[in-house]
């Protein structure tokens, strides 16, 4: 999403300048939430898959690390008006560690060309939140012990929905935002 990719000065001041762009948009999809039991549900997840499209996995998965690194910090980037470590040893470990994952996923697939057809990158997007809930099931079951009944209860079965929503949309944005840009990468 940035004319040509660039070498040299121009090639890292790009890279700095999306992945800013990338954690500002995942830093407000995180403050769209609605409060539930252990797991907020924010527009995180389509903003992940988003960036892993767009940005290919490399650029992608960078992004999400930057993220992470400015929650750890302290900057309040997470769901609620929370930063630091707080979040990142919690009930949202999984998923947060999961978005790193997806990203790679969802920018990998899109660099295979799954995001050459609508229905191709739906499914893609739709791994890439499989990927995200399988992290966070994994954490709150046996990470924080919460059992894998009770994990499945309140950290997928509420998503299951939400994410079919968001990978369509996400389908849908990712080719017209090309269109609006007027290129492809």
């Amino acid at each position: 999403m940035w004319p040509n990719r660039p070498d040299g000065f121009t090639g890292m001041l790009r890279a700095i300048v999306l992945v800013a762009a990338g954690t500002a948009l995942l830093t407000l999809s995180a403050k769209i939430n609605l409060p539930l039991p252990y797991v907020p549900m924010t527009m995180q997840t389509l903003v992940v898959l988003m960036i892993g499209a767009a940005y290919g996995w490399r650029l992608g998965t960078a992004t999400l690390l930057a993220y992470l690194a400015e929650g750890a910090m302290g900057f309040p980037v997470f769901a609620g008006p929370v930063g630091g470590l707080a979040p990142l040893v919690g009930p949202t470990a999984g998923y947060l560690v999961g978005f790193v994952a997806a990203a790679f996923v969802m920018g990998w697939l899109s660099e295979c060309g799954w995001d050459r057809s609508i229905t191709r990158l739906f499914v893609a997007m739709g791994l890439g939140h499989v990927v995200i809930l399988a992290a966070g099931f994994a954490w709150l079951a046996f990470g924080i012990k919460l059992g894998v009944e009770k994990a499945w209860l309140v950290g997928v079965a509420p998503f299951i929905a939400a994410a079919v929503i968001k990978s369509a949309l996400g389908a849908v944005m990712i080719p017209a935002i090309r269109r609006l840009v007027g290129r492809r990468r």
